[in-house]
């Protein structure tokens, strides 16, 4: 049992603590920044859609609207079998000569819908996008900055949660993107990121391959790839995309699912990425598979302090039961305080590994992700 204890500790400490520690000194020991330069290629802006006419008018106006030279870029839309009036506001922007538009009469899914922009797209460089996040003017100008360096195959722009005017919000899963953008950083700057944010990358066309028609994790299975044909994954945090902070606790539950579940299936769609043959092993396993197990290691630590009759291990057995006793103190939604703060940071760790398990599940059972926004 003591073995199960320390074993368990020593693994949850090494996922959330000691890999970020290790690539502080790496990006220290063996810093390998981005040689940044104008770089301003006719470029393909590509979004996948279904029924998104709430937002999709705003997205397109954004689109049109970023500081980058009119003549140099295009926007490719796919409507994956929309029923709402996504199509109609399509058919309306389409007589914009920037916008190409594609309408599908029934869902294929996000994966075959990118298969599909990409081999219609025009770009030397593809940039990807998704419909509700608004794109900052310069963020496409300053991200594309990043492939004047040729060992640069993929850029990944900064996902804000909060709103532009009063700041990124610093709670709940908010507070969660902010380390996990911290660990995207310390990546980046001494080799590559593991997969890219959604809401906005590039890729060089030339190194995009065909994903999958069940792909779940299009934004981790492209960059791995990249990575794959010897260039590099950056993360560029003056790239800016802004989101809503909170859409609701099932809806970022069932998004958190979808996206573990996703880890899941790149080792079904990619075996290769246990192998040699994949440069970032020791980081795919370290930020990805790794949180996949904490929630069993967090099982087998509470089970086995209970079961040693030591001070030590009683004294962890309290320790963890008041972490969760505290995290139930969120649902109370307290307003201010740091036991506000303090009770949010652990409601949202219970959440996320809550939503691990639910992933292990639907691998099991093969039980297949739907498309969330």
């Amino acid at each position: 049992m003591r073995w199960v204890f320390w074993g368990a500790a020593g693994l949850i400490a090494y996922t959330y603590l000691g890999y970020a520690g290790w690539l502080w000194l790496r990006s220290r020991w063996r810093p390998q920044p981005v040689r940044l330069g104008t770089f301003t290629p006719f470029i393909s802006i590509v979004m996948i859609v279904r029924n998104e006419a709430t937002v999709l008018s705003g997205k397109l106006r954004n689109l049109m609207e970023l500081n980058y030279p009119e003549d140099l870029y295009e926007i490719v839309v796919v409507s994956d079998g929309s029923t709402d009036d996504t199509n109609q506001i399509l058919s309306h922007h389409a007589q914009d000569a920037r916008v190409r538009v594609i309408m599908n009469s029934q869902p294929g899914g996000k994966a075959a819908g990118l298969n599909e922009a990409v081999q219609v797209a025009r770009g030397e460089i593809v940039v990807f996008t998704d419909a509700r996040q608004r794109i900052e003017p310069d963020a496409v100008r300053l991200l594309l900055q990043n492939f004047a360096d040729p060992n640069v195959g993929c850029a990944s722009g900064e996902l804000m949660l909060g709103d532009p005017d009063s700041g990124e919000a610093a709670k709940g899963i908010g507070l969660y993107w902010r380390i996990e953008k911290e660990i995207r950083e310390l990546e980046s700057a001494s080799a590559s990121v593991v997969g890219a944010t959604g809401a906005l990358y590039a890729v060089r066309r030339n190194l995009l391959v065909a994903l999958p028609p069940e792909t779940i994790l299009d934004d981790v299975y492209i960059p791995l790839h990249v990575v794959r044909q010897g260039t590099r994954v950056v993360f560029d945090e003056r790239a800016r995309a802004w989101d809503l902070p909170d859409l609701g606790a099932g809806h970022e539950f069932a998004r958190k699912v979808r996206t573990l579940t996703g880890n899941y299936q790149l080792l079904q769609l990619a075996p290769w990425l246990l192998s040699n043959g994949n440069p970032v092993r020791f980081e795919f396993v370290s930020h990805k598979l790794l949180r996949l197990i904490v929630p069993f290691a967090l099982a087998a630590a509470l089970v086995s302090s209970l079961l040693i009759p030591e001070p030590i291990y009683r004294a962890a057995f309290v320790i963890q039961l008041a972490f969760y006793g505290l995290s139930m103190l969120a649902m109370l939604q307290m307003k201010r305080g740091v036991l506000a703060r303090m009770a949010d940071a652990a409601f949202t760790f219970v959440i996320l590994n809550t939503a691990a398990v639910v992933a292990f599940a639907n691998f099991v059972t093969g039980r297949k992700a739907v498309w969330i926004r």
